[in-house]
């Protein structure tokens, strides 16, 4: 990609995300960049999940994904654990308390603001990954007073980086 169109992109608002998805006994999740409402009545959102990820074949498999604002206090630590391996070959949950939600998705509070829940109504194919629009079944608030963590903050502040498969460069 051309220096300017990334350097362009990265003036772009992005703020970082924990989606996760269920089907039966399988679960997985993931950081993403790239989640927001996209209607208000009736209530939809969309999430931007990369096609190599498991957790985007959970979500095809399942059509449920929940999303969850990570709050500007995340440790690297916690972010590694959910954007830095693939649940392949390893159990994201296995040190991250989490309840199932409405949709069976897997609810994690610890380090985040909220959660919305969603049953997909559409996926389109956006190149490296798939644009899932869901239409909000649930949704509960966790930390009202929170501030949520922005890519910017992470770049800069965190000095965290951009793993290979991720929305912005």
């Amino acid at each position: 990609m051309d220096a300017c169109i990334c350097q362009g992109l990265n003036k772009f608002s992005y703020g970082l995300y924990v989606v996760t998805s269920a089907d039966g006994e399988t679960k997985n999740g993931l950081v993403v960049n790239t989640a927001f409402q996209v209607s208000a009545d009736p209530a939809k959102i969309a999430v931007c999940v990369c096609k190599n990820s498991y957790t985007h074949d959970v979500i095809l498999k399942s059509n449920v994904f929940a999303v969850m604002p990570l709050e500007q206090e995340t440790p690297l630590v916690f972010i590694g654990i959910f954007g830095f391996r693939t649940g392949r070959n390893f159990d994201k949950f296995a040190k991250v308390s989490c309840t199932p939600g409405v949709t069976g998705c897997p609810v994690v509070k610890e380090h985040t603001l909220s959660c919305v829940e969603a049953r997909v109504e559409k996926v389109l194919d956006v190149g490296t990954h798939s644009l899932f629009i869901g239409n909000v079944v649930a949704g509960e608030i966790f930390k009202p007073q929170g501030t949520p963590l922005t890519y910017e903050y992470y770049h800069t502040v965190i000095k965290g980086k951009t793993p290979s498969g991720a929305t912005h460069l």
